[in-house]
């Protein structure tokens, strides 16, 4: 693998003077690269382009929150427009009803929205709202599920030794940070997903106690595992019957798998929903949602959510030129977004089908989509994902394609989702390097 990019190694070195690991967030740096990551100076299009002037098929997009690629016309025009109008004001806003009358025209479950800055910021105040309305205490998550980084939730979201989650009817509670005070998350309970003997047992023996249980549509923080047939809709059945709120946490799955994300992929009704990355088109921009009788909760700070860069009118601007783009010819982006990533899976199946001595699969639900190396078939959980799946060969594998051109993030936990502006071509090109590196690996 080439090691020739100073500018990446000299901007590292400078980083871990004034930042923590050299970035801002574990992801972007030695956490997950290994090595010294390597710093972007701009994107266009599908397209990155790094401090030592390298190019890159970009197939993370900000972690999901590019669907629409890199400097989209509808979005640059937006923003610079409305940059020169001010960039922020803290008021009621024109652009908000706008944008707000637009996602309740759009998604079923949702009367009313409630605009934040991030998913985590999201799935705090939907944590408070489901305790507030119910006056329950307990949180029912699942393993391998990420909700935000607070503390209540930050259980078992990273990959653990197998031996430490102890037996699937009683897992072991992991928080996964220093700092995390018992006292946090005693009313977490955690389950394994994809089960549904776990789920019947949790909610006969704790349903009728918990606020709400929160799932992922698609497991997307431990690659791309998707939920078994009528999974997730026994879930919102046992949330009925015992007055649990079915929370659907759609931070990465929103405007991403469907025009109504996960909910109209697997036909759900939940009770609360939250959206972040693809939501803001590339700016910070979250929301939670729900029907008018659940968001009633949040009315006069009943159940408090305050926020000074609450709908911030540049990334409302933003979403709402995301928004009509995607819905465009009868949401033809939408399709197309689909379309590009089931392509990109399936061209990875089949060369996966044809070099076996790798253990290589690939799983993906339209436009997300993920490689594993592994003694499976299928990763369905997080369990398969701890002992089954090499993530160390999987962060060898990204880095060898970086230096033929493909960025994809190096962790495992991670994955990879097409943009509208991906094209055939580079499917193709992709689907090339990716045969080569797995030839040049041992």
């Amino acid at each position: 693998m080439s090691t020739a990019n100073p500018n990446s190694q000299a901007l590292f070195e400078r980083g871990l003077e004034v930042l923590v690991e050299g970035v801002s967030s574990a992801s972007r740096g030695p956490a997950a690269f290994g090595t010294t990551p390597r710093y972007m100076s701009h994107g266009q299009g599908t397209r990155l382009f790094d401090v030592d002037g390298k190019e890159y098929i970009d197939w993370m997009m900000a972690f999901g929150a590019l669907p629409l690629g890199h400097a989209h016309p509808a979005v640059v025009e937006t923003v610079t427009r409305e940059v020169a109008r001010g960039t922020h004001f803290a008021t009621a806003l024109e652009v908000e009803v706008e944008v707000a009358e637009i996602l309740c025209g759009l998604l079923d479950p949702v009367d009313k929205v409630r605009f934040a800055n991030t998913g985590t910021e999201a799935c705090m105040a939907a944590f408070r709202l489901a305790r507030g309305l119910t006056g329950r205490r307990k949180i029912i998550k699942f393993e391998g599920h990420y909700h935000g980084w607070s503390d209540a939730v930050l259980l078992n979201t990273n990959p653990q030794a197998p031996t430490a989650l102890g037996h699937r009817n009683a897992p072991v509670r992991i928080p996964d940070s220093s700092g995390i005070l018992e006292e946090a998350w005693l009313d977490t309970l955690v389950v394994p997903w994809n089960d549904f003997q776990a789920l019947e047992r949790v909610m006969e023996n704790h349903g009728r106690e918990a606020a709400c249980v929160v799932t992922e549509g698609v497991m997307a923080n431990m690659g791309v595992i998707p939920p078994k047939a009528g999974y997730l809709n026994r879930m919102q059945e046992l949330c009925r019957e015992t007055g649990a709120l079915f929370y659907l946490d759609e931070t990465v799955t929103g405007f991403r798998l469907a025009p109504g994300g996960a909910a109209e992929l697997y036909g759900l009704t939940p009770d609360i929903v939250t959206y972040g990355k693809a939501l803001g088109g590339g700016f910070p921009m979250a929301a939670i949602g729900g029907r008018d009788e659940i968001m009633e909760g949040l009315e006069w700070g009943k159940v408090l959510h305050f926020g000074t860069h609450n709908a911030g009118r540049l990334a409302l601007h933003a979403t709402k030129a995301m928004l009509q783009t995607m819905l465009a010819n009868d949401k033809a982006g939408f399709d197309r977004l689909a379309e590009l990533g089931q392509k990109m899976t399936a061209e990875i199946q089949a060369i996966a089908a044809g070099c076996n001595r790798h253990g290589l699969i690939c799983q993906g639900v339209n436009s997300m989509f993920q490689i594993f190396f592994t003694d499976l078939e299928e990763v369905a959980d997080y369990r398969d994902f701890c002992g089954h799946v090499d993530r160390l060969k999987f962060r060898d594998f990204a880095l060898r394609l970086f230096d033929k051109g493909i960025y994809m993030n190096p962790s495992a936990t991670l994955h990879s989702l097409s943009s509208i502006v991906h094209s055939e071509d580079e499917i193709a090109i992709t689907a090339q390097a990716i045969a080569e590196v797995l030839e040049e690996m041992p």
